[in-house]
């Protein structure tokens, strides 16, 4: 019993020997119909969450109200639901309440139909109550039932809908599509928490593009992300875009996202979310300054979405720095050498990659750039300092702005090879900053 679907078939015997009905269910079900093997199994079973505690030594009663029981075998967990339906939803999250009840129930009460389906844990036979297993081989994403009452009991579906159609290549039912639409504005209504997870999903997983172009249509991208909105349409010039406007540029980033991190992920979705506000019209369309106005932006968007600091620092930092990054052949030595020590340069260097992919796709700097890097030792990179505050105390300086003076000025010119020494580093100190 080495695998998870070992592991799942176990639990699901047990709850068998017991007399219960127990079924592998959702998302397992239908990832094992694509050939893809799942991230987790979660089970539905007739038995109820007091009864499933009796039958299993370790479990966490993570939703007992809900019917979820958290088992966990050789320090794995697996999610053991009591077939149920739910009651009303007064906050479009969670249900008021629940009634445990049949696998067909329980089916019908899921959001889409290829998350609702069943499998016999033994002989891996469907079990298909809403015609999950035709919408999973036409490659379509429809919700259970009326899907307008489906996005009304949990408005998250919203988004999950148009996650689940980019991340697996399918198309999304009319009467689907259409019911997104007309209920985009209760996205307002979700807490940010709750976005910020479902866009971290969306972002690191496959055609990101494409659900980024389908929250546009459908109207979501405006109830939680209008800065994003404004890039549609705002032109820039040709010459240096020929892909067309900032929102076109955004989504061919996102389209060469190779399994990224989070913060690089959305350091790529707002590198220009400052372009529309400075978008001027000179000799030529500028966007002067449009990295610093983007930092800004970017900080509030990420606290507007419960980031925690460290995201927020890191995605602000990629956004401020896209430019610089630029610049790095015709730096002085040493402030490329400070530039590539930096905390975040490789996710900063990925972003280049990534915006030269999306306009001119010369990746001729980026190539110079990442050999260099790669090239440089790290002791060459951030050398022991020849003099540091003791050293200036003990010469007679005074702690101040001018220790900084110095400091810097000294290690810029010990990147740059013009110092090797602590006596040539005294003796410059002597000269340029005299005692008295």
């Amino acid at each position: 019993m080495n695998t998870s679907f070992h592991k799942a078939q176990s639990i699901c015997r047990t709850l068998r020997s017991a007399g219960y009905t127990a079924l592998l269910a959702g998302g397992c079900v239908r990832d094992r119909l694509l050939g893809v093997e799942p991230k987790d199994y979660d089970i539905a079973t007739a038995a109820t969450p007091d009864e499933v505690a009796a039958l299993f030594p370790k479990c966490i009663p993570v939703g007992v109200a809900f019917g979820v029981q958290i088992v966990i075998l050789d320090h794995e967990q697996f999610e053991v639901a009591t077939f149920r339906t739910d009651g009303a939803y007064s906050d479009g999250r969670r249900p008021d309440s629940v009634r445990f009840t049949t696998a067909e129930e329980d089916a019908l009460r899921r959001d889409f139909t290829v998350n609702a389906l069943f499998m016999d844990p033994e002989t891996e036979e469907i079990i298909d109550y809403v015609n999950g297993r035709a919408d999973l081989e036409a490659r379509c994403i429809r919700a259970v039932g009326d899907p307008v009452q489906r996005f009304e009991e949990d408005h998250l579906r919203l988004m999950r809908a148009i996650r689940f159609a980019s991340q697996l290549d399918f198309a999304i039912d009319p009467d689907t599509y259409t019911a997104v639409s007309q209920c985009a504005p209760l996205l307002k209504q979700i807490s940010p928490e709750r976005i910020r997870n479902e866009l971290e999903r969306i972002l690191t997983q496959p055609r990101a593009h494409i659900a980024f172009q389908r929250l546009y249509d459908t109207g979501l991208l405006a109830e939680f992300f209008p800065e994003l909105c404004d890039a549609v349409g705002c032109e820039q010039p040709p010459q240096f875009h020929p892909e067309g406007d900032v929102f076109t540029h955004t989504l061919l980033l996102l389209e060469h996202l190779e399994n990224p991190s989070f913060t690089l992920a959305m350091g790529a979705l707002l590198h220009d979310i400052g372009k529309p506000p400075t978008q001027t019209f000179e000799d030529r369309i500028r966007f002067n300054f449009h990295e610093k106005v983007g930092a800004e932006m970017s900080k509030v968007i990420c606290r507007r979405l419960r980031m925690s600091n460290e995201e927020s620092e890191r995605i602000t930092w990629l956004v401020a720095n896209h430019m610089r990054i630029a610049c790095a052949q015709e730096m002085r030595e040493s402030k490329r050498k400070r530039l590539v020590r930096e905390e975040g340069f490789e996710e900063l260097l990925d972003l280049m990659r990534l915006d030269c992919l999306g306009c001119h796709r010369d990746l001729s700097l980026y190539d110079w750039l990442k050999d260099y890097a790669e090239k440089l030792p790290k002791k060459v990179a951030r050398p022991e300092l020849l003099v540091n505050g003791k050293d200036l105390i003990a010469l007679g300086y005074a702690p101040g702005p001018q220790f900084k003076e110095i400091l810097v000025t000294l290690e810029d010119l010990q990147l740059e090879n013009q110092l090797s020494t602590n006596e040539e580093a005294l003796a410059y100190i002597q000269e340029h900053w005299p005692l008295g």
